[in-house]
């Protein structure tokens, strides 16, 4: 049905407000920012909505946390592309880090390609809600199913043990009963730890994505200030002074301004010699 589509260098001037514009609309979500759809689930969606039945929804995890489950819906997606014979390796390893450009870049490719589609006019009978509503009613019903055989085989195992006399039963009860509220409890107070555990990872996360984002610009500016045609220029000193300042508590911003204007008057103190 599809060949692999070039990409156009234009498809990678599209900023990230309208590619979160595009997802929003489309699949009827509120991500604003890009790296919220690492996990690899919207775009399975997106393909599902641009091929519909093409795309094994009810394997797409949308609450996906950990790498591992978001590997998972990358291997859909790509086995989707191999189904229809798109061009197009996924850099899993990059996406599920999280990290803003390479979501970007990816998310910028999936737009082009989607748009080359039916002159990327939405299907109409499309519900992105209810399509994500019955996958995750098809993944809690499953589990359920689970809980409920896990549930049968450890009645079933307590109950094939030796039979308690009668003089024994209420005592033997009480102590179920008691056993199990205690269980409960703990279980109970595991999740909220585990809950309390992971929503500190994501922040820890969140903040070292941030930390890349922020330290890649850098080092790109660093980079610049260090070509040899503008090295000595005196905006990119000034930069470098700033870029390079020992003290963390203090701010380099004023030395950089003064060696700026230094050098600016000495231009034009030689600029009016020669004249």
């Amino acid at each position: 049905m599809a060949s692999s589509i070039g990409m156009m260098d234009s498809a990678y001037f599209v900023g990230r407000n309208q590619i979160l514009t595009w997802i929003n609309n489309r699949l009827h979500l509120n991500l604003s920012r890009v790296e919220e759809a690492a996990s690899g689930a919207v775009q399975c969606q997106m393909m599902d909505m641009t091929f519909p039945g093409v795309v094994p929804m009810h394997k797409v995890n949308f609450d996906a946390k950990t790498e591992y489950d978001m590997i998972q819906n990358y291997k859909i997606l790509q086995d989707v592309f191999n189904k229809l014979k798109i061009d197009k390796h996924v850099e899993v390893s990059r996406l599920v880090k999280g990290r803003p450009l390479d979501n970007l870049e990816f998310l910028q490719w999936l737009k082009r390609y989607c748009d080359s589609v039916n002159g990327g006019i939405m299907n109409e009978n499309y519900n992105p809600v209810e399509r994500r509503a019955k996958v995750g009613k098809d993944r809690n019903h499953k589990c359920s199913q689970k809980s409920s055989k896990s549930l049968q085989t450890n009645m079933s195992n307590s109950g094939s043990g030796n039979t308690l006399s009668p003089n024994r039963t209420s005592g033997a009860k009480q102590f179920r009963s008691n056993g199990a509220e205690g269980r409960v409890n703990s279980s109970l107070e595991i999740q909220a730890l585990s809950k309390e555990i992971t929503d500190l990872k994501s922040a820890v996360d969140l903040l070292e994505k941030e930390r890349d984002f922020y330290f890649a610009k850098l080092r790109d500016i660093e980079i610049l200030c260090q070509t040899p045609e503008v090295e000595n220029v005196a905006m990119s000193v000034a930069i470098k002074k700033i870029l390079y300042a020992d003290d963390a508590k203090e701010t380099a911003l004023e030395e950089a301004q003064d060696y700026l204007n230094q050098s600016l008057n000495a231009m034009e103190a030689e600029d009016e010699t020669e004249a």
